[in-house]
């Protein structure tokens, strides 16, 4: 992986980690009704979720395609199609009931933590980034499976530091952040960067070559 795609990776990366998705408001809401560090601490169900869909496309896709240049050049640009679909639905997405019902008792941790697991793998939008707008970044004249990690990794500590945002939203900018005018500026926002970027990758960033693999 170049520089020049790692840079670009990181605003993509940071972009799709705020999207307030189904994971970040439940983290919200969490931290709103039982505190900051069990919302944070639940987080981590949602970290193992996706690590394990990181390891299946990497080890997947890593194979296909290092041996199909037609294959990649199919998903680079389905994955900048993706990306302007993601950025058009958030920008057109209405805003989320976050209301909290008042005087729920303290959840277990473990439950909190299960939660968002099961919120984190049972969404369909998750393995899509990772197998649809990862490849996108990758240099195909190196190894691919170590580029992978590290879009991986990466994406997974800017996951976290979501979370703890997110939860520290959940306390601190609620009134804010619950209101319909709040949540349309920030859902057209992050619309806005992930449509740019989108663009940027469907207009200048070509496929590299793939070498055949011998017969």
């Amino acid at each position: 992986m170049t520089l020049a795609a790692f840079l670009l990776f990181l605003p993509t990366c940071i972009a799709l980690n705020l999207v307030p998705g189904p994971n970040n408001v439940l983290s919200m809401n969490n931290a709103t009704r039982f505190g900051f560090r069990p919302a944070l601490f639940a987080g981590t169900g949602r970290l193992v979720a996706f690590a394990g869909m990181i390891v299946l496309a990497a080890v997947g896709l890593a194979a296909v395609l290092a041996t199909s240049a037609l294959f990649f050049l199919v998903l680079k640009v389905v994955g900048g199609m993706y990306l302007m679909w993601i950025a058009f639905s958030i920008w057109r997405s209405p805003v989320a009931d976050m209301s909290v019902q008042d005087g729920q008792p303290i959840a277990s941790i473990r439950r909190l933590t299960v939660q968002e697991f099961v919120c984190a793998a049972s969404n369909p939008k998750a393995i899509l980034i990772f197998t649809a707008i990862f490849p996108q970044f990758l240099n195909t004249n190196a190894a691919l499976l170590p580029q992978f990690l590290i879009m991986g990794g990466t994406f997974l500590v800017f996951e976290l530091a979501t979370i703890a945002l997110y939860a520290y939203a959940g306390l601190h900018l609620r009134k804010a952040l619950s209101s319909a005018k709040g949540q349309r500026r920030f859902n057209r926002f992050s619309g806005g960067i992930l449509g740019v970027i989108g663009l940027a990758l469907l207009a200048t960033h070509s496929p590299s070559s793939v070498t055949p693999s011998a017969p």
